[in-house]
């Protein structure tokens, strides 16, 4: 199975991107997101990849990064979510806006993608609500921040730390994350860690 190329990019389309590797042009599809994370064609690139053999094809599909990937695998595990809807739903909601979606129950963002409806959202945030919290938070256990990824993908550090401290006052780590999530969303640009715990403690009082 391949699980990562890198290579010169070969050509870019509207859904995938050739690699050439070694003389081989390999055929990706990949997000919207990935793709205009990608260099110009001709320059190096390097995709994390999930492959999918089935009787007929074998499909590849590549990620700027490893939280995309790891999202894309739990996806498809929803019924009614094949390949081409996860990369949508990618394409339009980074991971930690995917995160933060599920954790709040938010159907509608996840209906901003192609091939998503009301029943489709809703199953999804059922099915995977937990997971966000578990893929964002693996590696901030013990008050520390979740480290930002770059492009996107990470969360910033006072969001994580906000979520540390109500996890460390009792609260599950998905009522926590969307607590925060919503606060961050209200109050926009950069707020304070105090603020964060504060606005998210309102929310999680008035949920009570």
């Amino acid at each position: 199975m391949i699980a990562s190329l890198k290579g010169l990019l070969d050509a870019v389309a509207e859904d995938s991107v050739v690699v050439e590797v070694g003389g081989v042009g390999y055929l990706v599809f990949c997000s919207a997101r990935t793709l205009t994370a990608l260099p110009r064609v001709g320059e190096a690139v390097a995709l994390k990849i999930e492959t999918h053999v089935r009787e007929d094809h074998i499909h590849l599909y590549g990620f700027a990064s490893t939280a995309e990937r790891d999202w894309f695998r739990h996806l498809i595990t929803v019924q009614g979510v094949g390949a081409r809807v996860a990369l949508a739903i990618l394409s339009v909601l980074s991971p930690a806006e995917l995160s933060g979606a599920l954790a709040a129950g938010d159907k509608a963002m996840l209906g901003r993608a192609s091939g998503v409806g009301p029943k489709l959202a809703q199953r999804i945030v059922t099915e995977l609500k937990d997971k966000g919290a578990t893929l964002e938070f693996s590696g901030a256990e013990g008050g520390g921040a979740a480290r930002p990824r770059g492009g996107g993908d990470g969360l910033d550090p006072a969001l994580g730390e906000a979520v540390s401290a109500l996890v460390n006052l009792g609260y599950g780590r998905a009522e926590a994350f969307g607590a925060v999530m919503e606060a961050a969303r209200e109050l926009g640009g950069v707020a304070k860690v105090e603020v964060l715990i504060r606005s998210g403690l309102n929310r999680l009082g008035a949920a009570a």
